[in-house]
């Protein structure tokens, strides 16, 4: 049984007011909410041993480094990387794609071509555009239907032997669905094509197995997790990063230094340079053992019926329109009222202390393809409720009564 009274005491946050209501935190797609047992972790690094880590011979830098590390095995376990190394620790998803995007700028030629989907959050078409233009590569588009799903017949086409990297998100932030990324991959590598994928909204809510993917690169944020924000990682295949040229030169990447000649470190070192957040790092770890004392399993059974639940109660609104309706989707419900600006109604829904996002939460070619300014967007997690979401659709019948 899913004892949700119980895991939300875990979150402080969860027992706050706005606006003199009681916070219902729906925004969960955009920063999840952190357990106390996490922030506990982020206390006791400062509090008893904040020091640099893998430099110094003292028993504070020892100990930071080793429960640092011991994150970093974290990672690799909870995500089943084959190797330590092949988890490079970053300040979050962006990052790791800006990484993976550096890199390739050093393999890529006239003409070679990129792939990546009509559901992409910004950060990962912005930088892939950059690229292109930096190299004279291709960028093309694998399309989206109406359903908020990808055109799969469209993505096989687009494949050929010119195809050097596809990037696709595992789940839209903005809609919800869950992209057929295993498909993806295989289709992929049969013309020799390296696939990333931005793991951000998966990896809260599914058990991932890189191994089982098959899958090149992936990254994924601590502060969707239960973490800190400015943490997250990068996997990589260990051919794939010994290939990649270091993203930025500076301490710790380095094996030695002389001015006439410098040479890097092994992995993960190579692609970490300076001093990285080590608290996070750390933090990150617990927050790992936090969701796995669950289960995401269990997560990803109790938020699917939250979803369930609250597609139903807002179908039953007139002249409401949900964008996103594929069978495989998470725990997201992007929607418009006919005639109301989102805007408007997501600021009266603060003013009840129902957080949702409003807008086009950084996916803007799929508002486009919609032909909508955005939407209002309700994310949840495993630690809200169907009473919290009988709060929004009573919030909702007062924004459209107001705003009508």
């Amino acid at each position: 049984m899913f004892l949700v009274d119980k895991i939300r005491a875990d979150f402080p946050i969860l027992e706050r007011e706005v606006n003199g209501k009681p916070l219902v935190y729906f925004d969960n797609a955009a920063t999840s909410q952190t357990p106390k047992v996490v922030i506990d972790s982020i206390v006791d690094y400062y509090t008893n041993y904040n020091a640099n880590i893998h430099r110094g011979v003292h028993a504070l830098s020892q100990e930071a480094t080793d429960k640092y590390e011991e994150s970093r095995l974290k990672v690799q376990k909870h995500f089943n990387a084959k190797h330590s190394y092949e988890i490079i620790f970053t300040s979050g998803t962006t990052h790791g794609i800006n990484i993976v995007a550096s890199g390739f700028s050093e393999i890529l030629k006239v003409g070679d071509e990129v792939l990546v989907s009509a559901l992409e959050h910004h950060s990962n078409i912005v930088p892939w555009q950059m690229l292109c233009e930096k190299t004279g590569a291709i960028l093309k588009v694998i399309p989206m239907n109406e359903e908020g799903g990808l055109v799969m017949d469209e993505y096989k086409n687009l494949l050929s032997t010119n195809t050097k990297l596809v990037f696709c998100n595992h789940i839209s932030n903005a809609l919800g669905t869950i992209n057929p990324i295993k498909e993806m991959i295989d289709y992929a590598h049969n013309v020799g094509a390296a696939v990333l994928i931005d793991g951000a909204q998966s990896a809260p809510h599914i058990k991932v197995d890189l191994q089982a993917l098959d899958v090149d690169f992936f990254v994924a944020s601590a502060h969707k997790m239960c973490g800190p924000t400015g943490v997250g990682f990068l996997y990589g295949k260990q051919e794939w990063l010994e290939k990649l040229p270091p993203y930025q030169g500076g301490g710790e990447m380095i094996e030695t230094v002389t001015f006439k000649k410098t040479t890097y470190a092994g992995l993960p070192h190579k692609f970490e340079a300076g001093t990285p957040n080590i608290c996070g790092g750390i933090a990150f770890g617990t927050a790992l053992d936090y969701l796995n004392e669950i289960g995401l399993e269990n997560i990803a059974q109790y938020e699917q019926e939250l979803l369930e639940y609250g597609t139903k109660k807002l179908l039953e609104f007139e002249n409401l329109k949900i964008y996103g309706t594929t069978k495989e989707k998470t725990s997201v419900i992007s929607f418009n009222i006919e005639g109301i600006h989102p805007y408007d109604v997501g600021v009266i829904l603060d003013k009840l202390g129902i957080a949702v996002r409003t807008g086009h939460h950084c996916a803007q070619p799929i508002m486009d393809f919609y032909q909508i300014p955005g939407t209002i967007r309700a994310s949840f997690a495993f630690y809200n409720t169907k009473e919290e979401i009988d709060c929004m659709v009573e919030g909702l019948k007062k924004a459209i009564h107001m705003l009508s």
